[in-house]
């Protein structure tokens, strides 16, 4: 199948959803999927954002200046997973647990509203990776329109390019607890620790990267075409300056760079189990 006659199965599929909340989280696929579903659905749909203390600021802010300038409806969640000790103890199910949160708070939203479904933004890429949170997806009958119009991450971003969408090349971003190393728990302190360090590597040019926390120290992840300006020794010196005084002991600049879900690295083969496809 074509993108094109993807794009056309994609609009079919939200069409027969009747009314639908998407959960939105400010990323290119959930974005994109919130613009599709208000092109095919109009007011029979809303966007709902999660907003906690895992949710940077910048990304709340650009996230409902995306949805305002398009027009769509748009609701903010406030998710009390923090509340929680089972996403306190920030082990492999964390994600899990987060999520469960957030499709417990829009059940109830649906519920309220008379939408008839919720929807989420998983593509075909994100169903061999290691992502609990859809296993509470399924748990709570949340659909997947873009896995069944068959669209990958990369034909995700083609079409919001094509509709002209201006976060078609947005760089991946997590929550901010994914950047906390397993075992460690996640406290509001060590997520203002990985934002405020995360924006302070943004002002210093850097768009893709992460903070890994690991108590005393700070592991950066920059993405490699960035890593030959970050190994100089007047930015290396300027990075230090901006992330010990937020509370790191140490600093410390991972020579692979940038990865996504790198965290993962240290979790036994038996904690990792692939979405359901």
């Amino acid at each position: 199948m074509d993108l094109a006659a993807k794009s056309v199965l994609l609009h079919s599929t939200l069409q027969e959803l009747g009314s639908v909340l998407v959960a939105y989280s400010g990323g290119t696929d959930s974005a994109y999927l919130a613009y599709a579903a208000h092109q095919a659905l109009g007011e029979n749909m809303q966007a709902v954002i999660a907003d906690s203390a895992s949710l940077p600021r910048a990304e709340l802010a650009a996230a409902l200046a995306f949805t305002a300038e398009h027009n769509i409806p748009t609701q903010i969640l406030q998710t009390n997973e923090l509340e929680s000790p089972d996403y306190q103890r920030n082990d492999a199910h964390r994600c899990f647990h987060c999520k469960d949160e957030l499709f417990t708070h829009m059940e109830q939203a649906r519920a309220a509203s008379g939408f008839a479904h919720i929807a989420y933004g998983m593509n075909l890429d994100d169903r061999g990776e290691f992502r609990p949170g859809q296993q509470a997806a399924a748990q709570h009958h949340a659909v997947a329109p873009l896995v069944t119009a068959g669209l990958t991450k990369q034909e995700i971003r083609t079409l919001a390019h094509q509709a002209g969408l201006a976060l078609w090349d947005k760089p991946a971003s997590a929550c901010l607890a994914s950047r906390i190393e397993y075992g460690r728990p996640v406290t509001r302190e060590n997520l203002s620790q990985v934002e405020r360090a995360e924006a302070a590597l943004h002002a210093l040019g850097f768009p893709q990267v992460r903070v890994r926390h690991h108590g005393d120290l700070a592991r950066i992840e920059i993405s490699r075409e960035d890593l030959a300006r970050a190994l100089t020794l007047p930015i290396l010196e300027k990075i230090t300056a901006v992330i010990k005084p937020l509370g790191f002991l140490y600093v410390t600049l991972d020579t692979e760079g940038y990865r996504s879900g790198s965290m993962n690295d240290v979790l036994p083969t038996s904690a990792i189990t692939p979405a359901a496809r």
